[in-house]
């Protein structure tokens, strides 16, 4: 008789980790909103104005990232290169995908807004991958972006239509902390031809052990509760870290100084009732202290990853037009730079 395998960890519907290791992340939260998190498959064929493909760019790894491109840049015969958004999806470095439609329906739209050429990493995951392994992977796209830069190797796509020089990083939630670092890196390193031009890191992960003000006081959303995040991280962090780790507590004293980092120009984006809010503004002030180019971008009345709930932003025209305001945030920060 086989034993059956015993939930050793869980959190609320995204996730459960077994004794022998295992983890199951079937959603089995509300099954409204289970849509959010199915895989929308490749398409080669332009629907709604963007194509999308899943490209292997590490073979020895497997690692792989989705590439989303608009249908108006179809011309091989046009001459405007259009800049390219590394992105990081968020998660609590646990959970979902690149492909989840949660992504896919923000980022055509920011593809269609910003005319711009978008490259999503499929994250390796914790607690099967704990950290830094996802950092390590948006680092490896990044330098693989430089690598199509340099001629290295090709991809149709970002190398006819796509503009080296500006390429930009972005991430939602936990994705944003991955921004951080690898805008950090990559200011380490001569990246030539390829030019970092800005990072955009919303809503940041960005925690201490210690809650702050806004963790005890702002109400809880879909996609954050304190279990979430308290979860997540114990599952994410190396092992015997807690929350003051530099990954997600990039301004506290176990992290490098913030002097000595080379940055890009930031548009740091906050959510107003987000539980992480507190945190996320300590980031600003650190970076701003360190005189760093960081501009902020606040969503009044809105909650943590709000954008990404599309039940949300099609039912309420308050996210609606919150949605639509960040987008047109994004748009002028990447058109200025």
């Amino acid at each position: 008789m086989v034993e059956e395998k015993k939930v050793v960890d869980e959190v609320s519907g995204w996730l459960r980790v077994f004794d022998d290791g295992s983890v199951d992340r079937t959603w089995t939260g509300p099954p409204e909103v289970k849509f959010m998190t199915e895989p929308v498959p490749p398409h080669d064929q332009f629907i709604d104005g963007v194509a999308t493909r899943d490209v292997t760019i590490d073979p020895g790894s497997n690692l792989r990232v989705r590439i989303y491109f608009p249908e108006e840049h179809q011309d091989p015969t046009s001459e405007t290169k259009l800049p390219i958004i590394l992105h990081f999806h968020g998660g609590g470095f646990c959970i979902s995908q690149p492909d989840w439609f949660m992504y896919y329906q923000v980022y055509t739209r920011l593809v269609k807004s910003v005319r711009a050429i978008v490259v999503s990493v499929y994250l390796r995951l914790a607690p099967e991958n704990k950290l830094p392994a996802a950092i390590d992977d948006g680092y490896a796209a990044l330098l693989w972006l430089k690598s199509l830069a340099k001629g290295g190797s090709n991809e149709p796509w970002l190398n006819t239509h796509g503009d080296f020089n500006r390429v930009f990083l972005i991430g939602d939630s936990s994705g944003a902390n991955i921004v951080h670092h690898v805008a950090a890196r990559g200011g380490s390193i001569d990246l030539n031809p390829l030019r970092l031009a800005g990072a955009i890191p919303i809503h940041p992960g960005f925690v201490r052990s210690q809650r702050s003000k806004s963790e005890l006081e702002q109400p809880e959303s879909p996609f954050l509760t304190l279990d979430m995040a308290d979860k997540f991280l114990a599952l994410a962090l190396p092992k015997g870290c807690t929350k003051d780790h530099p990954i997600t507590c990039p301004m506290g004293s176990a992290a490098p100084q913030m002097e000595g980092l080379n940055f890009p120009p930031m548009l740091l984006c906050v959510s107003e009732k987000d539980l992480l809010k507190d945190t996320e503004m300590e980031y600003y002030e650190a970076m701003k202290n360190a005189n760093k180019d960081v501009e902020l971008f606040i969503s009044p009345e809105m909650g943590h990853s709000f954008y990404l709930n599309k039940i949300a932003v099609d039912m309420d025209p308050v996210t609606g037009a919150k949605t639509s305001e960040l987008i047109q945030g994004i748009k002028e920060f990447i058109d200025k730079h």
